[in-house]
């Protein structure tokens, strides 16, 4: 084997190395990059003008990349949510809901954590939030610990994969899908997630009752049924406006994503400021000039009424926000949440770069068809590669965040994928049925236990009578359950593909095309072709 078939081992052997050292990823993947890059031109393999295209597609392709600007959008969004006490409305609701139930609580958790997945795209928010505000109502009802941990956990990771999920806009793009269609394909798997954790839950109530016991409800007839309203709807409006504006090719995902921003702003403002009748005005107004301008589209009315009716929603929108600005709490509010979005969002645009440099030199090397082949290889043809890469993608997300398998693990196995899927499921949903799958299965290593990250966040915010064997044992159930889901969306493509459209396709073969000659100078009909011609 010669140093050429040997580089793309080496790179990968040396960010393992980096890694292990606990170096920074993004930084790792710059320096091995580099490195290798220079121990390529020495050795004749590229000349030093090849890694001119690292700078061009830093600068060119990334910077310029309008989709990724809904990273810092999707995340201000997750942030103001989370810390503007959403997410103890909608726990403190369901719970009054779903309490006198066997498992109440395990069903309003899951139910929160579904709707949360939606709008926060994070799992150590979801987990820290949920957490904090549910633990202590389990613990001083008796639920068994193990369960309460893992309903905790599992229920967070859940964000993952339910749209409108950042991770699905980041995925859309690595994969070179629309950001509809992988919402379209996202739906089915969750779903029957949701369901297979509730059914969980209501088979352990059946067999062991005191696990998961009843809690007595508070609230009755119509203060229940507001409590209810004011905890689901302006969530629910909220997940609408921002996954319907982009179903319905109303809106670009960064366009979306700024909607939900400014609309996670208002929600934070109506909970927390005192509203003056103006206030209340102003928000009804901007409420209904919204939902207007949804349905202006969707029936295609024209785009002079969809704007009148969303300039509408923005002027309500800009008085809100300067009201926000003026309440001390909000104003503190809004900065922290600001930072956490700049944290992460330089967390992203350095791990591009990095990434960037690690894979211009791997394709220098020809390590793209080192990955074709090794995968092409395999045992088992289409299964032995899913397989294969499931595991391999599980084990990685013990020690890379998904932004990281994202940006280096994805746009390596794209076009094996493509390849492989397309006779199973169709050129056009193969990317989008490996990307859904890729989602579950880091859904997956989130909870397994030690590595799994949502159980180092539930530690950190647990109070000390819980102990850590409690979250590792009460993890294996549900994580189990993940297993299953990762089999189910593999044995079962149309879970994924259902909802995509399956309109159906013209046959090239049956299109008939027509040619009419035009008349000539004096206005007379040419002769029919084939026809001779009149003297």
């Amino acid at each position: 084997m010669t140093l050429l078939e040997l580089m793309p081992v080496l790179m990968f052997a040396g960010l393992v190395v980096f890694m292990l050292f606990g170096y920074p990823v993004s930084f790792s993947l710059g320096a091995v990059g580099l490195f290798f890059g220079f121990i390529s031109i020495e050795f004749g393999y590229f000349d030093f003008n090849f890694l001119q295209a690292i700078p061009g597609r830093v600068f060119g392709g990334i910077l310029s990349n309008e989709l990724l600007l809904a990273i810092p959008f999707f995340t201000f969004m997750g942030a103001i949510l989370e810390k503007c006490g959403l997410a103890e409305d909608m726990l403190e609701s369901m719970g009054q809901l779903f309490g006198p139930i066997r498992g109440g609580l395990g069903y309003s958790t899951i139910i929160v954590g579904f709707i949360l997945g939606a709008i926060t795209g994070t799992v150590a928010a979801q987990v820290i939030a949920m957490a904090m505000i549910t633990m202590p109502v389990m613990m001083r009802y008796n639920y068994n610990m193990r369960y309460a941990t893992g309903v905790l956990a599992a229920s967070g990771t859940i964000t993952q994969l339910v749209p409108p999920s950042l991770v699905l806009v980041v995925l859309a793009d690595q994969l070179g899908r629309s950001v509809g269609d992988m919402y379209l394909g996202a739906w089915g798997p969750s779903l029957l997630q949701i369901a297979l954790f509730a059914g969980y839950t209501f088979v352990l109530g059946l067999v062991k009752p005191e696990h998961v016991p009843p809690v007595p409800r508070t609230l009755h007839g119509w203060p229940l049924i507001e409590k209810c309203m004011w905890g689901i709807i302006p969530s629910a409006v909220l997940i609408f406006l921002v996954l319907g504006t982009i179903m319905m090719g109303l809106a670009t995902p960064t366009e979306a994503g700024a909607m939900g921003t400014v609309g996670s702003i208002i929600l934070a403002v109506v909970r927390n400021a005192p509203m003056t009748r103006f206030d209340k005005i102003a928000f009804g107004g901007g409420v209904a000039a919204a939902l207007l301008g949804c349905l202006f589209g969707a029936l295609n009315l024209g785009y002079l009424p969809f704007r009148i009716s969303f300039t509408v929603m923005f002027a309500g929108v800009i008085w809100l926000c300067w009201r926000a600005w003026n309440v001390e709490e909000l104003r503190k509010l809004i900065v922290e949440a600001l930072q956490v979005t700049m944290r992460i969002t330089a967390m992203v645009a350095f791990i591009l770069v990095g990434a960037t440099c690690f894979s211009i030199t791997f394709q220098g090397v020809d390590g793209n068809l080192w990955v074709e082949h090794l995968m092409s290889g395999l045992p088992g043809g289409v299964w032995g590669f899913l397989v294969v890469v499931n595991l391999f993608v599980f084990f990685l997300a013990f020690f890379l965040d998904f932004f990281e398998i994202a940006f280096i693990i994805v746009p390596m196995l794209a076009p094996v994928a493509q390849k492989l899927l397309t006779p199973v499921v169709g050129a056009d949903a193969a990317l989008i049925w490996f990307g859904v799958m890729l989602c579950v299965n880091m859904q997956t290593s989130f909870m397994h236990p030690p590595f799994g990250f949502a159980l180092f966040y539930l530690r950190s915010v647990v109070s000390k009578e819980v102990k850590s064997s409690d979250i590792y044992w009460g993890a294996i159930p549900w994580v189990l359950l993940q297993l299953i889901m990762v089999i189910l969306v593999i044995a079962f493509p149309i879970s994924v593909t259902y909802f995509l459209d399956n309109t159906p396709k013209v046959d090239p073969n049956s299109v008939k095309i027509e040619i009419v000659a035009p008349n000539d100078e004096e206005g007379n009909a040419p002769p029919d072709f084939g026809a001779p011609a009149r003297k």
